[in-house]
């Protein structure tokens, strides 16, 4: 009996960690820039090919995929993860396996991106996933780690942004949107939100492998200032393309996710300085993305 009631939490800790490690909230990431990209193409041209749709997005969450297990295994080269107990390279100690686990990821999901293009005999899209591709790879991978200079926010703008969502649309439509780019303003910056928020509990170890993230170089508290900009900037925007006939009046439902948005900055201000209370803000900011972005596609829907 006393053996069991210690095996018990060890397993539930051990499943936590795995949960923590593969992080399904965060696939959101990649669903949100499909939808609301799909729901400006039928907004626009009432075009919805289902098939392309369904091919992009299984693409995008195994593309995805192939970004957090790499980064993974890079951030265990420079020694930034050695703390972070639910990095997959830590529980399964063999970092090989999860190169090469990401790397299949990686190649399928190409894969299906490359149908899309040879159905359509226009390989526009698989030219602008590879763009993306290689931003995700700039971020961690060496010898570049551009996210070790404190670029990484800026290359996951334009990746989930201006790009990703062109590629998007572009698979619905071949042709461009202006529409479509002012909204990947929007969606760009919902998506970096979820990068910068992961920042602040772990300055200690971002300094200690010498990477100068955005809130080591800020410090937290002006990090956290930054942050109540950087956060009422989306639902600004979203007004002003509103008030400006770019964006149809219903895109407001998307202001539905201000309680989250405000829950995101006060905590945030009030935890800055303490990791381990300030750790699940990225999750804070993944539900501002998640109903964000759901919310804004369903106002070009209506």
């Amino acid at each position: 009996m006393t053996t069991n009631l210690i095996s018990y939490p060890k397993k539930n800790a051990k499943n936590k960690l795995w949960m923590a490690a593969i992080k399904p909230p965060m696939y959101s990431v990649a669903i949100m820039p499909i939808w609301v990209g799909t729901a400006i193409a039928y907004a626009e041209t009432k075009i919805w090919n289902w098939t392309v749709f369904s091919v992009f997005l299984a693409a995008a969450i195994l593309i995805l995929a192939w970004e957090n297990l790499s980064n993974d295994v890079f951030d265990s080269e420079t020694g930034i993860d050695q703390n972070k107990h639910h990095s997959l390279v830590n529980l399964t100690g063999n970092k090989l396996l999860i190169f090469w686990l990401g790397n299949i990821f990686l190649c399928i999901g190409l894969l299906g991106i490359l149908a899309i293009a040879w159905w359509q005999h226009d390989w526009t899209v698989i030219g602008l996933i590879l763009v993306c591709c290689a931003l995700g790879y700039f971020y961690q991978g060496p010898p570049f780690r551009l996210g070790y200079q404190g670029l990484g926010e800026i290359l996951c703008f334009f990746a989930f942004g201006p790009i990703g969502m062109a590629a998007v649309y572009y698979s619905q439509t071949q042709s461009w949107s202006t529409q479509n780019l002012a909204a990947s303003a929007i969606v760009g910056i919902a998506t970096t939100l979820i990068l910068y928020c992961s920042h602040f509990h772990q300055v200690k170890d971002d300094l200690a492998a010498g990477k100068r993230s955005p809130i080591v170089r800020l410090g937290t508290q002006r990090g956290a200032q930054l942050l109540s900009w950087f956060t009422a900037s989306i639902y600004a925007l979203t007004l002003v393309f509103v008030l400006a006939a770019v964006f149809p009046p219903w895109t407001l439902l998307s202001w539905v996710s201000l309680p989250f948005a405000i829950k995101l900055c006060r905590h945030v201000q009030q935890n800055h300085h303490n990791p381990e209370q300030v750790s699940n803000c990225k999750f804070i900011a993944v539900a501002v993305h998640f109903w964000c972005c759901l919310l804004f596609g369903v106002g070009f829907l209506l």
